[in-house]
């Protein structure tokens, strides 16, 4: 893994730029899954626009289709061959270049359905190959062919990427990518890869520009934020602890944590600021232990329920949300109220609860 300088990538952005000049061109983003997703169309945005295009809501106005997918449930899947269906037609009247990336196109049984069903689509693109849009894009103006642009590495990690914030008073700050975790029902590890951690200078100086363009509140995306690791010793803790001293930004937000890495040092961290949120996201999948063993969670109901004592007794103030899912294969009505039972004894602010969905693993990986 390396961490690199976006700049180089520019030299296509200004081509395709010159290319699109007063041609008045449109674009439409269409995404899919988690607030790393969202993040990473931000970055899309970013650099389709300083390549010229303009964002519409109604993809049947625009030059350029973007699709940023997610892998995380199957319903995902019927939603994009769906939209790829609706604009078939609008494809072929038009010639607008459709191009679809993101998790799901790590995913081999996919990428064959596309190719086969879907021969239309442009670009192909994966979540290691962000980056490159802006070439793809080019080369897909410049030809006829087909482009596939998929790494099966961890990839890189590049810095000083285009972005187009959604909202003007509070933004995501991606600090670490990928997940070492390997959950049994997950496939993120299979599609975004191995951790990686960005440096601790890079994040400090995207969160210092957020707070000089008046942003006020910022939220650390990680798939594991607490196993956040930024070299000799510096770890989530102390990230927090340097945030938490930058002016003028008034909330902190992080997820998604992992019971099993909430370490005392965090809680220590929250406790002592002002800014950090006291509405923590703790998922816990499961109330059952064997449930739980099943899911190679790597913690019991009893080490979540000591866990979030010891928050409590930390933080009085504290308040949980937690994800669950139902219906994980073997699961009993005894597993299912084990669950129900850590509801009761957490009193959740707030429950995301998702029926469980297999996902197939053939990522090349």
């Amino acid at each position: 893994m390396e961490i690199l300088d976006f700049d180089k990538e520019n030299e296509y952005i200004d081509k395709v730029n010159t290319m699109n000049k007063n041609k008045g061109l449109k674009y439409h983003i269409f995404t899919m899954g988690c607030m790393l997703n969202e993040n990473d169309s931000e970055k899309l945005c970013g650099m389709i626009e300083k390549m010229g295009y303009e964002r519409v809501d109604d993809p049947k106005q625009a030059n350029l289709i973007v699709f940023n997918t997610c892998c995380v449930r199957e319903n995902a899947e019927e939603k994009l061959f769906g939209k790829l269906g609706e604009l078939k037609n609008y494809k072929s009247e038009t010639g607008a270049i459709i191009a679809i990336g993101g998790c799901m196109m790590q995913e081999k049984h996919i990428l064959d359905k596309l190719h086969k069903s879907y021969p239309f689509a442009d670009i192909i693109f994966g979540t290691h190959t962000i980056n490159r849009f802006p070439k793809d894009l080019y080369n897909a103006l410049l030809s006829t062919k087909k482009i596939t642009d998929i790494e099966y590495i961890d990839g890189d990690i590049y810095e000083k990427m285009p972005i187009k914030r959604e909202d003007k008073f509070r933004a995501s700050v991606t600090i670490m990518y990928g997940c070492n975790n390997f959950c049994t029902y997950c496939i993120v590890p299979y599609v975004r890869g191995r951790e990686r951690s960005r440096r601790p200078e890079d994040i400090l100086k995207e969160v210092q520009d957020l707070a000089n363009e008046g942003y006020k509140e910022i939220t650390l995306l990680g798939q594991n934020v607490n196993s956040y690791d930024g070299g000799n010793g510096y770890k989530f803790a102390n990230l927090l602890n340097d945030i938490d001293k930058i002016e003028k930004i008034e909330r902190i937000r992080f997820i998604s944590p992992h019971p099993k890495d909430f370490t005392d040092d965090v809680i220590e961290a929250i406790k002592n600021s002002h800014k950090i949120s006291k509405i923590l996201h703790l998922p816990i999948q499961s109330g059952s232990t064997e449930v739980l063993n099943k899911m190679n969670r790597k913690y019991t109901k009893e080490q979540y329920l000591e866990l979030v004592e010891k928050i409590k007794k930390q933080i009085p103030n504290v308040l949980f949300s937690t994800d669950i899912i139902v219906g994980f294969p073997g699961e009993t009505e005894e597993d299912f109220e084990d669950t129900l039972d850590v509801v009761r004894k957490v009193k959740f602010e707030q429950v995301f609860m998702f029926i469980y969905s297999r996902r197939t693993r053939n990522t090349s990986r």
